[in-house]
């Protein structure tokens, strides 16, 4: 593996199989209004994230290794670069600002919590909920 593999990991879909985090692909709007839906009963993360940005990815790969809340949240994955129109659809219902990486934790059917870079932390969301 190259020193840039190791610092900024290897492929995508590698990376999908090693992660800790049994992500839900975000890939149609209908899905959207299920996650706000199901919300009411356990909140939900939506990680932003551009494949084509290394510090998306760098945000991507530190938030997957903090990561240990299977079992209290839902975890969805956009691809906001495949999906821009999930993702303007996010801000717009969300009343959130769009940045790529971003964070959201949806609870009752509303954002409660968006970060987004350097901001994004397993840690700090695991006190938030």
């Amino acid at each position: 593996m190259s020193v840039f593999s190791n610092i900024f990991g290897g492929s995508e879909e590698q990376d999908k199989l090693n992660s800790k985090i049994n992500w839900i692909p975000l890939n149609y709007l209908g899905q959207l209004d299920e996650l706000v839906a199901f919300s009411d009963q356990k909140p939900a993360v939506i990680f932003k994230h551009s494949t084509r940005c290394s510090v998306s990815r760098f945000a991507l790969k530190q938030f997957e290794k903090q990561f240990d809340l299977k079992e209290e949240v839902d975890a969805y994955f956009l691809d906001l670069l495949e999906y821009r129109d999930i993702s303007n659809e996010i801000a717009s219902r969300f009343g959130v600002y769009h940045q790529s990486p971003q964070l959201l934790l949806i609870k009752e059917g509303k954002s409660v919590y968006d970060v987004s870079h350097d901001e994004i932390d397993a840690g700090e969301l695991k006190n938030i909920l």
